[in-house]
This record gives C-alpha cells, sequence and structure tokens, in this order.
C-alpha cells in the first residue's frame, strides 16, 4: 500500500538524517519493548500537530504558490498529506545536528558559516510526530544544557569567588605568620640580648667574687707565710738550743768513752793472760772511740747533732761500758783460773814431794771446776733484744701521741671540722693510692702533692684547696693517716701485685727523709700490723683473751673467726716486701749527699736477729724468702762476703731448724726459700728484683 510505503520511506529518510546516523541500543528487544510497534498502529494526530500546523503550513502554501507553475495538471489531484514535503530544516536543529568543531580538519578554528536550510520531506502524521519528538528532545535537551551551562558557571563563578576568598585569607594569615615571624625574631633578639647582658653582669661578679677570693687567698697565704716563718724561726731556735745541749751531751760522752778507752789500755798489765784477749777489746774500744770522733766531727761540719747522732753516741757509750764491763769479767776469770792452775799446780807439787818422802797415804787430788767460758751450744732466743724492744716500745708510744694530739678533730662534732677533717684525709690518702708504674712523672707529682700538703701548702683535693694550716691538729692528722695509708697498700696492694711495691716504697723513702716522723709512724703501724718486722714474737700472757692475741700476733679477727693462714700470710709478705724495698731506695730528686733515714743497716739487722731468734712455722720461711728476694741483691752488693757468709748459715744451721718444726702441710714454703738459696748460690748472685726502677723509667 502507498501508506506502508512512504512509512519505510520516512524511516529511511530518518535514517539517512543526523539523527538517524546515531547508534541506538539494540538491547530492547531484550528488555521486552517492540520497535515497529508504533509503525504498524493507525496514523493518528500526534500531540505536537499545533506545532506543525503553525511552523510547517505557512511553507508549504508558499512553496506551492512558488511552483505551481512548473507541476503539471496531473499532480494536482495528489492530497497534500500523501505528497512528500520538502520543509527548510529548522536552523536549531541544523546547529544542534551538525556541530561545528572548534577545530577544522586542517587545524583552524572553526567559524559559523550561513547553511542553506535543506528541504525536508514530510510524508506522513507518523513521520512529523517522530520529527515532532526530535525537535521537542533537542529543545528539551538544548534548555537543559542552557541551564546547565549556567549552572556550571555560576558554580565556576562560585568557586572563583571562593579560592579568591580564600587566597585573600591566605594572604591574610601569610601576612599574620610574616608578622608572628617577625615579632617571634625581635623577642627572640630581645631575650639573646638580655641573656648576653645578664651572661655578662654574672660573669662580672663571678670576676669580682673570685677577686675577692683571690684576694682572701692572698692575704691567707701572706699570713701563712708569716707565721710559718715565725714558727721557723722558732723551730730553729728550739733546734739551736737542741743542738748546742746534744752537742755538750756529745763532748761529755766522749770524755766518759776517752776514760773508758784508758781504763781499757790499762789492761796492758795482764798481759800474761793468755785466755783473755786484749787485742780484741782494745780494737773494738778504739773504734768506739773513733765513731764518737766522727759523730761530733760530722755534727760540728753540718751544724748541731740530731737526736739520731746523740742516740748513736750513747748506743756507742753503753757498748764501750759493756766492753770494759766484759772485759773485767773476762779479766777476773783469767786470774781465778790462773789462780787455781797454781794452786794444783802447788798441789801437784806437794803431793809428788810427799811421795818421794815416803810419807802417809796420798791425799785426793780435787775435782776440776767446769770452765766458765766454756764453748757449750746453746738454744736460740725467743724474746727479742732489749734495746729492739726498747726502740719498738717507744715507736708505739710516739705513735699513741700522735693520736691523742689530734683527738681534739677527730672527736669534734662541728660540721665545719669534720669536712676539714674529711678533705685532709682525702688530700694524704688519695695521692698514696694513686702510686703506680706508668710513668717517673706520675710518680713525681704524686711526691709533689704529698710533701707540699706536709710543707703547709695548698693543695688541690676534691675540687677546691686543703692545707694542714687549716687547722692547729691538721699536720699530726695528716702524719697520723699518710703513714697508715702507705702501710696498707703494702698489706693490700703489694700483697696482690709484688712489683708495687717499689713505687711505693720509694715514695715513702723519700716522704720519710723530709719528714722524719712520718717515717716513725710508718714504722709503728708497721710493726703493730706485722710484729714480724721488728722482729718480735708476742708472748702470751694469764687473763688476756685469745682474740687480743691473735690480733697482737697480726691476725685479722671479725666476729669472733680468725682469717685463714693464706690470707694471714700474704698480707705478712707484702708488708716485708715493702719494707725490704724502703730500706734500699731513695728518692731520686733529693738530697744525695744525706744518708739514708732507715738504710740496708737496719735490713741487715732484721736479718741477724731474726736469724738468732727460734723460727715459726710456716711464717719464718715466708719472710725470709720475701725478703731476700726484695732486698738480697742490694745487701749482697752493700755486705758481699759477710752475706754470703750469712746465706751460708741459713743453708747449714737454719734449714735444719725450719724442717725439723714445719708439717708436711706447710712444707710450701720452706721448699720455696731451699730452692732460693741454693740456685742463688750456684749463680754465687742474688737477682735484682721483678720491678725494680731503673733510670729509664724516671725519664718517662
Amino acid at each position: 500500500m502507498p501508506s506502508e510505503g512512504r512509512c519505510w520511506e520516512t524511516l529511511q529518510a530518518l535514517r539517512s538524517s543526523n539523527k538517524g546516523r546515531l547508534c541506538y541500543n539494540r538491547d530492547w528487544l531484550l528488555r521486552g519493548e517492540d520497535v515497529l510497534e508504533e509503525c504498524m498502529s493507525l496514523p493518528k494526530l500526534s500531540s505536537y500537530s499545533g506545532w506543525i500546523v503553525d511552523h510547517v503550513l505557512p511553507y508549504k502554501q508558499a512553496q506551492e504558490n512558488s511552483s505551481s507553475s512548473e507541476n503539471s495538471p496531473s499532480s494536482d489531484s495528489t492530497s497534500a498529506l500523501d505528497q512528500p514535503l520538502l520543509i527548510p530544516t529548522s536552523p536549531i536543529r541544523s546547529s544542534a545536528s551538525s556541530p561545528v568543531s572548534p577545530t577544522s580538519p586542517n587545524g583552524a578554528k572553526g567559524r559559523h558559516e550561513p547553511q542553506v536550510p535543506e528541504p525536508m520531506t514530510l510524508q506522513s502524521s507518523r513521520g512529523i510526530r517522530v520529527e515532532g519528538c526530535i525537535r521537542m528532545y533537542e529543545f528539551v535537551h538544548r534548555m537543559k544544557g542552557t541551564e546547565g551551562l549556567r549552572q556550571w558557571q555560576e558554580e565556576q563563578e562560585r568557586k572563583v569567588r571562593a579560592f579568591s576568598e580564600m587566597a585573600s585569607e591566605q594572604l591574610k594569615r601569610f601576612d599574620e605568620r610574616k608578622e608572628l615571624k617577625q615579632h617571634k625574631e625581635f623577642q627572640d633578639l630581645r631575650e639573646v640580648m638580655e641573656k648576653s647582658t645578664r651572661e655578662a653582669l654574672g660573669h662580672q661578679e663571678k670576676l669580682k667574687a673570685e677577686h675577692r677570693h683571690r684576694a682572701k687567698i692572698l692575704n691567707l697565704k701572706l699570713r701563712e707565710a708569716e707565721q710559718q716563718r715565725m714558727k721557723q724561726a722558732e723551730l730553729e731556735r728550739l733546734q739551736k738550743e737542741e743542738g748546742q745541749v746534744r752537742l755538750r751531751s756529745l763532748y761529755t760522752l766522749q770524755e766518759e768513752v776517752l776514760q773508758l778507752s784508758q781504763q781499757l789500755d790499762a789492761s796492758d798489765q795482764h798481759k800474761d793472760l793468755q785466755m783473755v784477749d786484749l787485742a780484741a777489746f782494745r780494737t773494738r774500744g778504739n773504734q768506739l772511740c773513733s765513731l764518737i770522733s766522727g759523730i761530733i766531727r760530722a755534727a760540728s761540719e753540718s751544724g748541731y747533732p740530731t737526736a739520731e747522732n746523740q742516740a748513736e753516741a750513747e748506743r756507742a757509750l753503753q757498748e764501750m761500758r759493756e766492753l770494759v764491763t766484759n772485759l773485767g769479767q773476762e779479766i777476773t776469770r783469767a786470774c781465778e783460773n790462773k789462780k787455781r792452775q797454781n794452786e794444783e799446780e802447788a798441789q801437784v807439787k806437794l803431793q809428788e814431794s810427799q811421795m818421794q818422802q815416803g810419807s802417809g797415804a796420798p791425799t785426793p787430788s780435787p775435782v776440776p771446776s767446769q770452765d766458765p767460758g766454756g764453748t757449750q751450744n746453746e738454744d736460740l732466743q725467743v724474746k727479742v733484744q732489749d734495746s729492739t724492744m726498747q726502740w719498738y716500745q717507744q715507736l708505739q708510744e710516739a705513735s699513741a701521741q700522735c693520736v691523742l694530739s689530734f683527738e681534739g678533730l677527730t672527736s669534734s662534732k662541728d660540721s665545719q671540722m669534720k669536712k676539714i677533717k674529711m678533705d685532709l684525709q682525702k688530700a694524704a690518702t688519695i695521692p698514696v693510692s694513686q702510686i703506680s708504674t706508668i710513668a717517673g712523672s706520675k710518680l713525681k707529682e704524686v711526691f709533689d702533692k704529698i710533701n707540699g700538703l706536709l710543707s703547709g701548702k695548698l693543695v688541690q683535693s676534691g675540687g677546691h684547696s686543703v692545707s694542714v694550716t687549716l687547722n692547729p691538729q691538721g699536720l699530726d692528722f695528716v702524719q697520723y693517716k699518710l703513714a697508715e695509708k702507705f702501710v696498707k697498700q703494702g698489706e693490700e696492694e703489694v700483697a696482690s701485685h709484688h712489683e708495687a711495691a717499689f713505687p711505693i716504697a720509694v715514695v715513702a723513702s723519700g716522704i720519710w727523709e723530709l719528714h722524719p716522723r712520718v717515717g716513725d709512724l710508718i714504722l709503728a703501724h708497721l710493726h703493730k700490723k706485722c710484729p714480724y718486722s721488728v722482729p718480735f714474737y708476742p708472748a702470751f700472757k694469764e687473763g688476756m683473751a685469745l682474740e687480743d692475741y691473735q690480733r697482737m700476733l697480726g691476725y685479722q679477727v671479725k666476729d669472733s673467726k680468725m682469717e685463714q693462714q693464706d690470707n694471714f700470710l700474704k698480707r705478712m709478705s707484702g708488708m716485708i716486701r715493702l719494707y725490704a724495698a724502703i730500706i734500699q731506695l731513695r728518692w731520686p730528686y733529693g738530697n744525695q749527699q744525706a744518708t739514708h733515714p732507715h738504710g740496708l743497716n737496719h735490713g741487715w739487722r732484721w736479718l741477724a736477729q731474726i736469724l738468732n731468734m727460734e723460727p715459726l712455722s710456716d711464717v719464718t720461711a715466708t719472710l725470709l724468702f720475701d725478703f731476700l728476694e726484695v732486698c738480697g741483691n742490694a745487701l749482697m752488693k752493700q755486705y758481699q762476703v759477710q752475706f754470703w757468709k750469712m746465706i751460708l748459715l741459713i743453708k747449714e744451721d737454719y734449714f735444719p731448724r725450719i724442717e725439723a718444726i714445719t708439717s708436711s702441710g706447710q712444707m710450701g714454703s720452706f721448699i720455696r726459700l731451699k730452692q732460693f738459696l741454693e740456685k742463688c748460690l750456684q749463680r754465687k748472685e742474688i737477682p735484682v728484683p721483678k720491678g725494680f726502677l731503673t733510670s729509664s723509667f724516671w725519664r718517662s
């Protein structure tokens, strides 16, 4: 039918239009929709018919009027609705259906050019309705686009305003931060300036305080120097007076010794007594006279004699008296013996003469009396010599008096006095603990600090200055604590490290030489803790507690328990090694012309006295080994042949005594001593002790 053909033509026209060339959804059938449903229904007026009448019919009438002369009469009979109608395409649709791109194919920008409206064929109401729907859709779409564009523009303007406001706020915040930063920098600068001002003022105040402190210290030093000068002048005056008294006493002693020497010379009338060695007595008497003369001559050269010179002269006088007394006893015994022999000879002659005369029975011969000068072998001593015991007691009394002299300082409850006591104790003991074999320069620093403290100088201790002049009892307290610390170092440090004996001993020897009282206190502490260094074997007395007796022997007793024997021997060994090192060392920077305050002669005396006493099990062998290992080389160089005689005496006579009293479990110390002496006798030399300070040490 003609209407169906026009429908297909309309569809063909729609397919050829701009909208028809779009891709439509092909899934309508899947959703149950029929694309051709409306095409198959009867034609009816659309709701857009009014719009078609208003816009299409006027254009159609104008077209018919213009083309009436060209069309044939036969075509007039065709119905207007049955003929295709050519209408110009709406400019809006044309512009909507074919939008101009902003850029042309050759890259140029597109321009809106006037387009010739294309005629549109409207074949049926169906096509008109479709066309109307399309145009209506385009209009609605255009209105939506215009509304969307307007909304987008408003949105963009709103965003621009928001961004502008945000930028303005950020600029304000930036300005505020910048202003705050400048204010903060200004505040910091002001604080720095104020701080620097305060520091400058504080530094100025500190300088003022330091200046006042230095002025105070200077005034104190001036007063101390004046006091020291006055004290030194008073001391020199007292020494001068004491020296004059000692010198007069020495002249008196010399006069008495010379008188005793004349008594020895007067014994020549007894030359016929063969049992008396008069020459030996006279020789010894001459030696004692020479000794007294040498003491007086040396004292005159040095100024005034010392207490040691007087004591030595008194010992010489005592020996001279004993010598004269012994000579008198020997002469008396010799005269009695000679008289007895003469009587016996006369009796024998009388008996012979009576026998020759044939007189009565012979008289019985008298029983010969025992020779009082016989050579019966006696046992060794158990007690120490009286002179040595007297020396020991004097040292202990001096130590006790020293303690009493600073009792006010130690028993004071005043906080300032307690602080002074602690500072002085630290200043005295800490340098002794710092003694080591690192370098000679370090050892000299320690010595200078100790010597400065004892000399009344200000020394640094614990970050502040300390001096013994801060308290009248300060010097006695420091001397006592210093001596106690030296002995404690021997008891602990030397007992664990034998090489430490030499640096400690050389410092102690140097201090002893400059400050003799410290040396006496060292001996007092050493004898109290190690009585075998006297040598002295304390005896048990009735009523004495066992713990007190153990302490007298040198043992440490805590909670009624005595220390182990090994620990006891270790401590005794450390103190004997320190003593053996002290008697052979001298401070290298001191006066080399002066004599050692406690030299090798005291070591020789100790060795001789301990060999004259009965040995103690495990103790004597240990102490002899330690003493000879440390001091044997120096004694060998000093006494030479006499020393080797002493060593042979130990090997031949003293070893059997030690072995006889030593149990099988205590033979270690005896075997060690025996092997050491046998090796030395084989090599004919006592080796230099390990750790001895050489000349290279003092250059370090």
